[in-house]
């Protein structure tokens, strides 16, 4: 339960003359805290969701990660997260929402971040499975985001973002049994590294962090603890990778790139953009397997027997690195 301080934290936000638990929405990775939805009574909101995170003193990882390189990975993630709803989330237009930030506060080894509820905004809808017209929804939102923040440096957030990022990683380098994928990691993050066009990147695009409205045609994101630069295949490469088994992640790959790029043109064009979308293409889509690979390392380092290590993401990591060899 929120202390007292943290109560009026909300209610001074939203003017609310009474505030009470609905329901825990889920448990924050690794016992560091929940996300609460709370009711609202006095006041313009029905509810607000609380992000309350609280530093365990012992630190349980549900794969055995359990490490100081760990706890310090999230600690820096919550003060990312924080940064990103004081200082960037008001760049978000309707082209790619995101839940409105009512109030922050902290103190000793607590956060609270206080948000809008996108279920009472129109939004009510998580999937686990997604149709495509359900798919391009969210291809479109990490188009509008990616144009949204092109070209800007990522102060206060993750100056690489993901939470894959190889620096943030050692531990799953170190385990990583696939000795021509780990001798070639820093070459595969050099080169995501260098490309022109770097943007903000949202870090963990997966499905599950997409709310959808009833019809499914329109979407919001959630959890920016991973938010920072970067190329914005990265977004892409996961995001696809949420969603399909290896047969329609290759079945679909060029019509959903195709999708997409449509799409960061169109945004690009709308904000008057001086970059040349075609060149801008042309680059990310030479670093789209180079993108999947940098995941793919991750993920055989983490946890080898993963349901994402299919043959599709072997073919392309291989081809990838037969490419760099030459």
């Amino acid at each position: 339960m929120i202390n007292n301080n943290f109560q009026e934290i909300i209610s001074q936000a939203t003017g609310a003359t009474d505030i009470y638990k609905i329901a825990i929405v889920q448990d924050l990775w690794s016992g560091y805290g929940d996300i609460v939805r709370y009711g609202l009574k006095g006041c313009d909101y029905n509810s607000v969701i609380v992000k309350h995170v609280r530093l365990p003193d012992n630190t349980h990882h549900p794969r055995g990660w359990n490490t100081d390189i760990s706890h310090q990975r999230k600690i820096k993630s919550y003060e990312v997260e924080t940064a990103w709803y004081k200082d960037w989330s008001q760049d978000c237009d309707e082209y790619c929402r995101i839940p409105e930030c009512l109030a922050l506060g902290s103190e000793l080894d607590e956060v609270l971040i206080v948000l809008e509820d996108l279920d009472d905004s129109g939004f009510p809808k998580r999937k686990s499975s997604v149709s495509m017209s359900e798919l391009y929804a969210c291809l479109k939102w990490l188009a509008n985001f990616h144009a949204a923040f092109m070209g800007r440096t990522p102060t206060n957030l993750w100056t690489i973002g993901t939470y894959w990022h190889l620096d943030t990683r050692p531990d799953e380098l170190n385990a990583l049994q696939d000795k021509k994928l780990q001798q070639s990691a820093q070459i595969i993050d050099k080169k995501l590294q260098e490309s022109a066009y770097q943007t903000i990147v949202h870090g963990d695009a997966k499905l599950a962090n997409f709310c959808f409205s009833d019809d499914g045609q329109s979407v919001a994101a959630v959890d920016f603890q991973y938010v920072g630069g970067g190329c914005g295949m990265k977004d892409v490469a996961y995001f696809i990778g949420s969603c399909f088994f290896e047969d329609d992640c290759e079945r679909f790959e060029a019509e959903l790139l195709d999708f997409y790029f449509a799409q960061l043109k169109s945004a690009l064009l709308r904000k008057n953009s001086s970059i040349d979308p075609d060149e801008l293409e042309k680059d990310w889509r030479s670093l789209y397997p180079i993108a999947w690979t940098d995941f793919h390392r991750f993920m055989k380092g983490w946890s080898p027997g993963h349901w994402k290590i299919h043959s599709y993401s072997e073919r392309i990591a291989s081809e990838v690195l037969a490419q760099l060899n030459n």
